[in-house]
């Protein structure tokens, strides 16, 4: 039986810092478990390749969720990372922090240290930013390379205009001093490949003899000693493969992030009572783990295109031929792109203190409705979606076999402000494609059509097209022991349990204003500090007029 000081379970971006920050002392041991390869496939790293990954179920655990009270009758489709590097491997690449409102919301829900001022050095030391971000807020030393989309389209100049046209701002840094306004976007991109966590964080710690990285390694079941977390269970090879354990000198550390990470734990003992006494297994420790899920949700609004081509017909024949050789020899064009172009954030009129829309701009259209396949002909797309919403679901296990998918009920747009808001999003997507800017290329408007004209007739299309983000989140809550509702305390350790933590996007207690990539690299990169007993970063002095 292997021993380490530290078993990680999960090789995704919260665990890829994690596992980097913790190899660096040369004196403590780490072992790396993930339930997916390598991350060998090209299609990995090549930015366009995030079309392929979205559906190969060799590298993506392709869940599907429950039919939800507002899906239309519709499971929606709901993709994570199984590799090295996880989700950050067949992201979108966009790099999008949120507002210090969000985690200024963490820290008044009980959590020290969680506050903007607190998280923002760990931002900035994780971070080489390569383009325009004052000091204050960017970080230019750090692993993680952060660009600024280089493609220049017409079209996509065209709806930043329109946009200003609007009244809304350009903004040379959504991730700087405020997030309003509208600007092509940040990613992980460098030289025309994909800046993952495994690339960026764990690729190089793998250089360290202190550190053991087990790939194909499904963890089955948490080993307790009592309360104590003491090791980890988990099948090499996949369901038929060989049953392995592995101990922990001194912490356990589940990073399998928002759907993964509770299910272990109740796999493990560890949630609610009714929902393990169903399934047969023995309660370890009541908490609320799995519930509290949020994740954004978004309608996407189709205008047709003439008069110029779009992403649609140069992804075909001939034309695809020449993206290629661009790529292949300057490390540019189509190939080197993300799936979103511009991003917009701005105020759907129901909350009036801070934007609370999210847009996204694509000269591109998918086929119903949906992001992956793209349609033959010419379209553009804006998709928008409520930053932070009220709406929660849960993710719990189907039964007691550790293969079996979790159950995921997101509860999308269960709230009234949700729905509200995402209506007003539909509104504002509307106005930005008809504006003046864009009249030259704009044809018609495909979904969801001009005979929706009421707020019942456009909610009624938000059911029926609408789709998550793939920011899923909250789901191990961090909080204050007394609350109803934490799994983890301000530190990410375990309540009422020892040697055991959670490091990853499932323990924000609310749904930030953003992608949870970059801060899902945050906490874990704060709680490297936490789990090695170093005095946190000094608290950053932000000034007063920031709204970031």
């Amino acid at each position: 039986m292997d021993r380490f000081d530290y078993v990680i379970v999960g090789a995704g971006s919260a665990g890829c810092v994690l596992t980097y920050r913790l190899s660096e002392d040369p004196n403590t041991s780490v072992c790396v478990l993930e339930a997916g390869p390598s991350d060998w496939h090209p299609y990995i790293h090549l930015p366009a390749g995030f079309i392929k990954t979205f559906h190969m179920k060799s590298i993506n655990w392709a869940y599907q969720q429950e039919v939800g009270p507002w899906t239309g009758g519709r499971s929606i489709y709901a993709p994570r990372g199984k590799t090295l590097g996880g989700s950050s491997s067949i992201n979108g690449h966009i790099y999008n922090r949120g507002q210090n409102l969000d985690f200024d919301t963490w820290a008044q829900m009980g959590n020290r240290g969680w506050s903007y001022a607190d998280v923002l050095p760990y931002f900035k030391r994780l971070e080489k930013r390569v383009g325009e971000g004052e000091d204050t807020y960017r970080g230019r030393d750090g692993n993680l390379t952060v660009t600024t989309m280089d493609w220049r389209d017409p079209l996509c100049e065209a709806f930043m205009e329109g946009a200003v046209s609007l009244g809304i701002p350009r903004n040379p840094d959504y991730n700087g001093a405020k997030q309003e306004g509208v600007s092509y976007c940040q990613r992980t991109i460098e030289n025309g490949l994909r800046v993952s966590g495994s690339t960026a964080f764990l690729r190089p710690a793998m250089k360290r003899p202190n550190l053991h990285v087990q790939t194909h390694a499904h963890a089955t079941e948490i080993i307790f000693e009592g309360k104590r977390a003491v090791g980890v269970r988990y099948m090499k090879g996949g369901r038929n493969g060989t049953p392995v354990e592995v101990r922990a000198n001194k912490e356990v550390i589940l990073a399998g992030g928002t759907y993964n990470s509770p299910q272990l734990l109740q796999l493990s003992g560890v949630g609610s009572p009714d929902l393990l006494q169903t399934h047969g297994i023995a309660v370890r420790h009541a908490l609320p783990v799995g519930e509290g899920l949020q994740d954004h949700y978004a309608p996407r609004t189709v205008g047709r295109v003439k008069n110029i081509k779009t992403i649609n017909e140069l992804r075909r024949g001939f034309s695809l031929w020449i993206e290629a050789l661009k790529w292949a020899t300057q490390r540019r064009g189509l190939l080197s792109l993300s799936p979103t172009m511009v991003y917009c954030f701005w105020y759907s009129g129901e909350s009036p203190d801070r934007s609370d829309l999210q847009l996204t701009f694509t000269p591109a259209s998918y086929k119903e409705g949906v992001q992956g396949q793209l349609e033959d002909q010419p379209g553009m797309t804006v998709a928008s979606w409520q930053q932070r919403p009220e709406s929660r679901g849960y993710v719990r296990i189907r039964s007691k076999d550790p293969f079996a998918p979790p159950i995921i009920q997101t509860n999308y747009l269960d709230a009234e402000l949700d729905r509200r808001v995402v209506v007003g999003g539909m509104k504002l997507a509307r106005r930005l494609l008809k504006s003046a800017p864009l009249s030259p290329y704009y044809a018609y408007e495909d979904f969801p059509g001009p005979d929706v004209n009421t707020d019942d007739e456009f909610l009624k299309a938000v059911t029926e097209r609408g789709t998550t983000t793939f920011h899923p989140g909250c789901t191990c809550r961090m909080g204050p022991v007394e609350s109803t509702w934490a799994v983890v305390d301000d530190q990410l350790r375990v309540h009422g349990m020892e040697g055991l933590r959670v490091v990853d996007a499932s323990v924000m207690p609310r749904m930030i204003s953003a992608n949870l990539n970059a801060s899902a690299m945050m906490i874990a990169d704060r709680a490297s500090d936490l789990i090695r007993g170093k005095k946190p970063m000094e608290a950053a002095n932000v000034p007063e007029s920031a709204v970031a």
